[in-house]
């Protein structure tokens, strides 16, 4: 099966990158990127339809922006089918990492065969069609726990509260993408940041610097830059960046890479900050073997 739209709308393709950005320093790892490959059958149901996007597609966008390493994440689309990250992966084993969908029954040699490939986590998506629920968190926390594995969440600013309740019982390091999907246009914005600051002050929690354009709607972003501004003068020691390409799930408008770029580089800010949250945490949290 090709990628159709016959189940789910398709999605906008990334817009060339048209000018080159100001480079990322030396060692930048991208910790949230998808690729998509044609022949590979899609979920059904699900949210979107994607178009074909290669590693080579990133790799090239990668060299454009200074981009040393990437961490594969398994896209809501492919549910429990890895076998695209997991070729991905095998095509660049020091400078790739994966986060894959794994059924919490899964045995324990196929975790540690994953591991062997490079993967570092297990995907909690209650956001999307296809993805993993939170009944699922106690059985793999469990299972990932001794391979040093992380267990990343994809939620609605709703799940906040429930998944800050289900921390003590994860025996493992826990990454929130796109800084838990904050609603930063709602009025109540303020309240749903104090979240996420409660939720990176237990221990081992993350958070990504990504996808502002499903955050807010303003152009420039300025709400985000607010808000990781705030959140990188409390905890940047727990921040990660990703760039989120190639932007699934997006039907109206499309950013521009080469703007994201230079938008990250004035949230960050200070170079020391930028060094942490671009190389230094990601690297620690993510190839640190």
């Amino acid at each position: 099966m090709s990628l159709t739209a016959a189940d789910a709308p398709l999605c906008l393709p990334p817009r060339p990158l048209n000018r080159a950005p100001r480079a990322l320093p030396d060692g930048t790892v991208d910790t949230h990127f998808h690729v998509f490959a044609d022949g590979v059958p899609l979920a059904s149901p699900r949210s979107y339809t994607p178009h074909v996007r290669t590693l080579a597609d990133w790799q090239a966008y990668a060299a454009a922006v200074n981009i040393a390493q990437g961490v594969l994440v398994q896209p809501s689309v492919y549910g429990f089918d890895n076998s695209v990250l997991l070729e991905a992966l095998a095509a660049d084993r020091a400078n790739l990492r994966g986060i894959v969908v794994l059924h919490p029954e899964t045995d324990k040699a196929e975790f540690q065969r994953l591991d062997a490939l490079g993967v570092r986590g297990v995907r909690v998506n209650t956001r999307n069609k296809g993805g993993l629920p939170f009944t699922a968190i106690a059985a793999l926390s469990a299972r990932i726990a001794d391979l040093g594995w992380m267990l990343q969440f994809q939620v609605r600013p709703a799940q906040l509260e429930e998944l800050a309740a289900l921390l003590p019982a994860i025996t493992c390091p826990v990454v929130l993408d796109h800084l838990g999907f904050l609603d930063l246009d709602a009025a109540d914005a303020d309240a749903q940041l104090a979240k996420i600051q409660q939720l990176l002050d237990a221990p081992d929690c993350y958070a990504k610097l990504s996808a502002p354009y499903r955050l807010t709607r303003a152009a420039g972003f300025p709400a985000f830059a607010d808000a990781a501004r705030q959140l990188l003068a409390s905890h940047p020691e727990r921040l990660l960046w990703g760039s989120d390409w190639p932007h699934t799930e997006l039907f109206d408008r499309m950013p521009d890479d080469a703007e994201l770029i230079e938008l990250t580089h004035d949230w960050l800010g200070d170079e020391s900050v930028a060094h942490q949250v671009l190389v230094t945490n990601a690297q620690t949290l993510f190839f640190s073997r």
